[in-house]
């Protein structure tokens, strides 16, 4: 059961506001801590594990640095990435990043790591949103929100 500081957290990370205001200060204050500690550590990961992923951009074909929440797999050799931008109406850029180039890195407890990304579909997708939710209830949120459906990544070793 989560603790009150958690449940707060959650109860705020629902809201409209904190989905206008958090992309434009969350990510730029985990690159600069994860800067500062040499990848050792991301602000956001006080409350969820987070990793900062490097895909190539689709159009540009430059690398793209963004610092994500995830949720580990039990097996440790993969990571579930959620598409919620959140609770905004678009599809963030990283996820077109990844369709168009699935082959990436990750930097993970400060350890690089080159991945593999696949979009989960049907049943898959289905158990690992059912898993997402149990992990962090405000992605609940977030769908309902938007009409369009929240893209989520399986992330794997190469």
């Amino acid at each position: 059961m989560p603790g009150i500081g958690v449940r707060f957290v959650q109860k705020v990370s629902a809201t409209r506001a904190f989905a206008k205001i958090a992309p434009h200060v969350i990510p730029a204050l985990d690159r600069a801590v994860h800067r500062l500690t040499r990848g050792k550590m991301l602000l956001s990961a006080q409350l969820l594990p987070g990793v900062i992923l490097t895909s190539t951009g689709a159009r540009s074909g430059l690398p793209r640095r963004t610092p994500l929440a995830c949720m580990p797999e039990e097996d440790g050799h993969g990571w579930l990435l959620v598409g919620s931008n959140f609770g905004r109406t678009g599809h963030p850029a990283w996820t077109r990043n990844l369709l168009a180039r699935p082959e990436a890195s990750i930097s993970w407890k400060g350890e690089d790591i080159a991945v593999t990304a696949r979009l989960l579909a049907g049943e898959e997708r289905a158990a690992a949103w059912k898993a997402l939710l149990a992990f962090w209830p405000p992605y609940a949120t977030y769908q309902a929100r938007v009409e369009r459906e929240i893209r989520i990544f399986r992330i794997v070793r190469r």
